[in-house]
């Protein structure tokens, strides 16, 4: 997690924490005032629901919570392994950095490596390379 998103996360945390003080401080008074409000009355206590405020304070410290959690998160890898392995040949170790610029737990590299490390594993690519290189040289004249 970048600074930003640790600040944002911690900011949310906070006000979520307040929010949570708030509430149980306001239930507390209201139960001792319905207490007191019975021993003097006969009449049936009402129940009161929490202030507006403390529900807005809520929901405000829960977005800004999770914005700053979103923040901090890795990019999603693709869906599909084709794309994934595709991106591992053209990006490499770029490719799967987090925000820390730390190259990431899970990356094992090349997933074909093993393939193409075989020694009889053939390149056809390779070999019509070297053969355009050898027929632009003459090579058909030196085998006669």
């Amino acid at each position: 997690m970048t600074l930003l998103s640790k600040t944002i996360t911690a900011f949310g945390s906070l006000l979520l924490a307040h929010a949570c003080y708030s509430a149980r401080e306001h239930t507390a008074l209201q139960s001792l005032r319905a207490a007191t409000t019975a021993t003097l009355t006969s009449s049936p206590a009402t129940a009161a629901s929490l202030p507006v405020d403390i529900i807005i304070e809520t929901i405000v410290s829960t977005f800004i919570l999770l914005l700053g959690l979103v923040l901090g998160t890795r990019p999603l890898r693709p869906l599909e392994w084709r794309v994934w392995a595709g991106k591992i040949e053209r990006e490499g170790e770029e490719g799967f950095t987090d925000n820390a610029g730390a190259v990431d737990k899970d990356f094992m590299g090349n997933p074909f490596s093993v393939l193409e490390s075989r020694p009889n594993f053939v390149d056809i690519r390779k070999q019509r390379r070297e053969f355009a290189e050898w027929v632009q040289k003459g090579g058909a004249q030196q085998g006669q």
